[in-house]
């Protein structure tokens, strides 16, 4: 009898390559065989396989107008004034002060990503528990592939920037000590166009189909109890986290 594949490519399409695993236990093969040599590549985790990959703030509010996230921002930097403890340290960017907005729970257009698979492995899992969905899933991302795409976008006279922006990819690496979360977990940040997710803007300007650009792993349900003590055993859990 033939045994059941570890992982199976059901999709690829415009650098998007989307992976179904039939179980847990396989993703550590699969990144110790397919992805350890690739090292630009980060990492997300999401509870449930069928959610977009897109931000809080675009999830939240419905197409927000450029004015209304200035609007947004203003008011959390007005909100933190003497609240970041004595002499904090100078925040010089816009998207360094959505980061810290990010780490307070604000609705922000960043996403969370780690340098870390088992990371992002641990939060699909534990919120996948918590909210009892039947499919997490792990997102890769690589980096070389947002930096070509940039590349592309900047020289191309024929797309316009909107709200004074190109519609390129950020990655974003705040350097304040204010978040030891984001340390622990090794993370940063992408910032997209305005109310476009991610995956669409992969596709819309890709350079080729023959490139892992964009990885959806796809993990059923069973056995998350086991794959969550395997992660403690590698020191990965809500205290180190």
């Amino acid at each position: 009898m033939a045994r059941t594949p570890r992982w199976t490519q059901i999709g690829s399409e415009k650098g998007v390559v989307e992976l179904q695993f039939s179980s847990w236990k396989f993703f550590s093969d699969y990144v110790n065989q397919e992805l350890l040599d690739h090292t630009t590549y980060i990492f997300r985790g999401q509870a449930d396989s069928s959610w977009p990959l897109e931000p809080t703030l675009d999830r939240e509010v419905d197409y927000p107008t450029s004015e209304r996230r200035q609007q947004h921002l203003q008011a959390f930097k007005l909100a933190v004034r003497g609240r970041r403890g004595n002499n904090p340290p100078q925040i010089k960017t816009e998207n360094n002060w959505w980061a810290l907005g990010q780490h307070h729970g604000l609705a922000t257009p960043l996403l969370d990503w780690t340098e870390s698979p088992f990371v992002a492995l641990f939060f699909a899992v534990i919120e996948a528990r918590a909210k009892k969905s039947k499919e997490c899933c792990v997102w890769a991302l690589s980096q070389t592939a947002v930096a070509n795409r940039n590349a592309q976008i900047v020289k191309d006279e024929s797309i316009k920037p909107v709200a004074g922006r190109k519609p390129v990819v950020d990655i974003v690496s705040p350097m304040s000590d204010e978040n030891s979360r984001l340390v622990n977990q090794r993370g940063l940040f992408t910032r997209g166009p305005d109310n476009i997710d991610l995956v669409d803007w992969i596709k819309k300007y890709s350079v080729s189909d023959k490139y892992m650009d964009l990885l959806k792993i796809r993990i059923p349900q069973d056995g998350l109890d086991k794959c969550l003590r395997y992660l403690n055993r590698m020191n990965i859990n809500h205290a180190t986290l």
